[in-house]
């Protein structure tokens, strides 16, 4: 500490404590100190301790950390109707699920997501392992599979990843986010599986109802053996690919910059790509890009492009084709892609047409994106990277961008005047006067043990009028009331809440009754 610093410390009372400054030695045995920098710091003390706060305890800033939210319980309720609608369409289709760890071995991460590696978040040393929360659920996905030696399997995992990303929570972008995912692991016939993943895509988004949107279609190999015919160096297609998974946030021209000024690609390179990322269209650009005199010297771009003829075949089968678009400015950027890419986007003006004039042509009508929720593609390579013997399980998958969903959801209900219930209680036990709490409480004991969702409230006398607003606030659809003469009668006044009728039920039958009305509404 500098000698003015040891000056001030010594000349307060404290800094928790501290209330006047007084010399405990005389001015003049700090040589070089003048009384206007003694007032200085010690005003700099005491707005110090002002932040402190009177009683010298820190005063907490209250919110969440960046990138991150709560959630109200009207908001959890629109996600878990979202959850049980995914949940669903997967069990539909066959998968089982499974849980990992939050966290996995840095190694395990690390040179699986291309660029976007640098956005893993680290954790500090635990003990001589180096940890990082998990960035997707793919690799921990594949590092399941090699560890236990599954060659075949199809499951579903929904839970939280972590981003150290850039939020921008508007549009339903977080550090902390959910993924649901669907893959389907093991030896198979070419664009089988590739295909029902297409479907189950295009099931939850009709289902979920958010509006119109696209699923775009392309292949790791038709982008790799374009490269290759366009002259860009081997060890330059994944950067390249990343710069060209940019084209659904910049333009062309940003994007060739980037390519040619940053990355150092030629120009000339540059200009053909952007040639062949123009291109929409769906299996006829297959066939057109099949006999291109440039594509067809590429073995992995004809591969690539017999498959996707393959692909829209089984997905005309699916009834989804008019959906789907193949498009070859799609790249997706994750490193560990090995063939049929895909992306599901919602559009303001309608599904972007496959247009039927010259593929090199932009569509007649083009939709205006207004942002990715869903994603995914094959990746045969990803589990031979963590198996000891490098033996491959082919793979293919996709995850639903649930966040956004989230989001959209959450402003069509703000939208809407439609109420959403927070709770799923049927029935609520009310007394019509004072003393009938126990009557109450074995009432609504007989309705829980038979599986009936009812709810009492907490006060010995509560006024009827409270009980029934708080019924019609919360979306109870039927009121079970007793009355001294119910009891004596033995009947409940069973009371409809939104129509106000009331029926006298006789007690050995009131649960059918309750069961009938529920399964009605």
């Amino acid at each position: 500490m500098n000698m003015l610093g040891t000056f001030c410390v010594r000349t307060c009372s404290g800094l928790m404590g501290l209330r006047t400054a007084k010399l405990v030695r005389p001015l003049h045995s700090f040589p070089g100190i003048t009384v206007a920098q003694i007032d200085e710091e010690v005003a700099k003390l005491l707005e110090l301790k002002a932040q402190l706060g009177d009683d010298g305890k820190h005063q907490f800033v209250l919110k969440t950390a960046k990138g991150t939210r709560d959630y109200n319980p009207k908001q959890m309720a629109i996600r878990e109707k979202v959850f049980n609608t995914i949940i669903r369409c997967f069990k539909r289709h066959g998968a089982e699920t499974i849980d990992t760890p939050v966290f996995e071995l840095k190694e395990t991460l690390t040179g699986k997501y291309g660029e976007d590696s640098k956005l893993i978040y680290d954790l500090k040393d635990q003990g001589g392992e180096l940890l990082s929360l998990r960035y997707d659920l793919t690799v921990p996905f594949a590092r399941h599979l090699a560890m236990n030696k599954i060659t075949n399997i199809k499951r579903y995992h929904i839970a939280k990843v972590y981003r150290r990303d850039n939020p921008a929570m508007t549009r339903g972008r977080y550090r902390e986010f959910y993924q649901c995912d669907f893959d389907i692991a093991g030896q198979y016939d070419a664009m089988i599986p590739d295909a029902e993943c297409l479907k189950i895509v295009h099931e939850i988004l009709s289902e979920l109802d958010l509006g119109d949107f696209c699923i775009k279609v392309n292949d790791r190999r038709i982008l790799d053996g374009m490269f290759a015919v366009c002259g860009v160096p081997d060890d330059m297609f994944r950067t390249i690919c990343s710069t060209v998974d940019k084209l659904d946030k910049m333009a062309w021209e940003d994007v060739k910059k980037e390519m040619v000024n940053e990355k150092g690609l030629s120009e000339e390179a540059a200009d053909q790509i952007g040639e062949y990322v123009s291109m929409k269209g769906g299996m006829d650009l297959a066939e057109l890009l099949l006999q291109d005199q440039k594509m067809s010297q590429s073995k992995q771009a004809c591969a690539g492009l017999s498959d996707i003829k393959l692909l829209f075949h089984y997905l005309q089968l699916f009834q989804v084709t008019d959906k789907v678009v193949f498009d070859l400015s799609l790249a997706r950027g994750l490193d560990y892609y090995t063939g049929i890419i895909y992306e599901a986007v919602l559009t303001q003006a309608g599904v972007a047409p496959v247009p039927t004039e010259t593929p090199q042509g932009a569509p007649a009508e083009e939709s205006v994106s207004v942002g990715s929720v869903a994603g995914g593609g094959r990746y045969d390579g990803l589990v031979g990277m963590f198996d000891p013997k490098g033996r491959k399980v082919p793979c293919v998958g996709v995850s639903i961008g649930i966040e956004r969903v989230f989001s959209i959801m959450e402003q069509k209900a703000e939208a809407s005047a439609e109420k959403v219930r927070t709770t799923e209680v049927q029935v609520m036990v009310a007394s019509a006067q004072k003393n009938l709490l126990e009557e109450r409480l074995k009432l609504v004991t007989e309705l829980w043990n038979a599986g009936i969702k009812a709810e009492v409230m907490y006060k010995k006398n509560p006024k009827l009028l409270s009980q029934l607003q708080h019924c019609e606030e919360s979306g109870i659809p039927l009121v079970a009331i007793l009355g001294e003469q119910e009891l004596k009668d033995g009947v409940v006044k069973l009371r409809v809440v939104s129509t106000r009728e009331e029926f006298d039920i006789c007690r050995a039958g009131l649960l059918a009754e309750i069961r009938r009305r529920t399964s009605e509404a």
